[in-house]
C-alpha cells in the first residue's frame, strides 16, 4: 500500500466531534493519527475507518502527557516528517458549580486538560506543520458570563488566549490557524452541562465534521 499524501492528527478521536471528524477524514483519503485516552473508542474508530477503505494510527494517550505527546510528535516526523492538519477537539467537561464553591481540584484538572494541554500541543505539532503551511484547527465554546460556568469559561478563554497569540505570531507565514464553533450536539460533554435536553433537537456529530471539513 503506497503511502498517504495527507497525514492528519485528531485528539479527543475516541466520541463525539472527535471521532465524526476523524472517521470523516478517513473516508476523504487522509491518514488519521487518533489520539484519545479510550482504547475501545479508538478500536471503534479504527473499524470504521477501516471498513471504508481508510487507514489510521491509534495514540491511546492523555493529551496532558506531555511525554507521550513528544514521543508521538517525534515518531510523526520520522514516519512522515510533516502534518497536513491538526483537529484538536480533546476537552474536559467540569462540573459546573458557583464560583464560590469551585473545587481546586477541579479547577485544576480543567486548566490542565483545556488550556495548558493546548499549549504543549502547538509546542508539538508547530514543526510538524511549518514544512507544509498545514492548517490547526480548535473548538471554540464561549460560556463568559453563564452561571456556572466558571471554571469551564475561565479555562476556555485561556486557552483561546494561547492559540490567539500563536495565530498572530503567524500572520503572513503560512500557517492556517482557525477557530471552528459547533453547533449544539449531543456529545458527552454538553450532556454533562445540560442534563435531560432533548437531544434529538441537537446537531448530529458526523453533520458538523463535514461542516468543518467543507471549510478547509
Amino acid at each position: 500500500m503506497s503511502e498517504p499524501s495527507k497525514i492528519a492528527l485528531v485528539t479527543g478521536a475516541s466520541r463525539g466531534l472527535g471521532f465524526a471528524t476523524a472517521a470523516e477524514l478517513g473516508a476523504r483519503g487522509y491518514h488519521v493519527i487518533a489520539l484519545a485516552r479510550t482504547v475501545g473508542g479508538l478500536e471503534d474508530l479504527a473499524d470504521k475507518i477501516e471498513a471504508a477503505g481508510g487507514t489510521c494510527t491509534l495514540v491511546p494517550l492523555d493529551i496532558t502527557d506531555e511525554g507521550g505527546l513528544q514521543r508521538m510528535a517525534m515518531s510523526i516526523f520520522e514516519r512522515w516528517g510533516k502534518l497536513d492538519l491538526v483537529v484538536h477537539c480533546a476537552a474536559h467537561g467540569v462540573p459546573l458549580s458557583p464560583v464560590h464553591h469551585i473545587a481546586e481540584k477541579d479547577f485544576d484538572k480543567a486548566m490542565a486538560v483545556n488550556a495548558r494541554a493546548t499549549q504543549r500541543l502547538i509546542a508539538m505539532v508547530d514543526p510538524l506543520l511549518r514544512p507544509v503551511n498545514g492548517t490547526a484547527i480548535f473548538m471554540d465554546d464561549r460560556r463568559e458570563g453563564q452561571k456556572f460556568f466558571g471554571t469551564y469559561a475561565a479555562v476556555k478563554a485561556a486557552a483561546r488566549a494561547i492559540v490567539d497569540s500563536w495565530r498572530a505570531e503567524n500572520e503572513n507565514l503560512g500557517l492556517d490557524i482557525r477557530w471552528f464553533t459547533p453547533n449544539p450536539m449531543p456529545t458527552g460533554l454538553r450532556a454533562r452541562f445540560f442534563p435531560g435536553e432533548d437531544r434529538d433537537a441537537l446537531t448530529p456529530t458526523e453533520v458538523e465534521a463535514q461542516r468543518l471539513l467543507d471549510s478547509l
